[in-house]
């Protein structure tokens, strides 16, 4: 039986915090670097990397030895799910940019690991890691360009 389910599921709970925490006005009132993205590409983007990281999980499921592979994968889905709630949730846009870094750490580990397992689901996480790098350098611009600054959040 196929867990394809179960890690899209789960992929889609991590996604609801990004239905529970929008951008809204404070977002909108940052001054962000000429290569954000518009808002639009967002929910595209994070709907398209969590089939494919919910399908890699699914390849790695099959294959004997992939507890380490699977706990990393939980990690990372784990950490993906705080990002939202304090960026923008608490506004904090440092402890965002901390968390996407350790994201990022999280998402190479599990990637790696699925690659000594299975090669396929391996390169199914590059399109999240090479996300994960851009989303932390935004973040990271986005926190350097408006530290200090009072951003009205009405």
């Amino acid at each position: 039986m196929s867990l394809f389910p179960v890690f899209l599921l789960t992929c889609a709970a991590a996604g609801a915090a990004g239905v529970f925490f929008r951008p809204g006005t404070w977002y909108r009132n940052l001054d962000k670097p000429d290569w954000t993205p518009p808002n639009w590409m967002f929910p595209v983007i994070w709907a398209v990397l969590y089939v494919l990281i919910a399908f890699a999980a699914t390849r790695i499921s099959e294959v004997p030895d992939n507890n380490l592979a699977l706990g990393l994968w939980g990690l990372q889905i784990t950490i993906n799910t705080l990002w939202s709630g304090v960026f923008f949730g608490l506004h904090r846009m440092l402890a965002g940019a901390v968390i996407i870094a350790a994201l990022w750490v999280a998402v190479l580990a599990t990637t790696i690991t699925f690659w000594s397992l299975d090669v396929t689901a391996a390169l199914m996480m590059v399109p999240y890691l090479v996300w994960g790098t851009y989303a932390l350098a935004l973040n990271t611009s986005v926190w350097l360009r408006n530290r200090g600054r009072a951003v009205r959040a009405e």
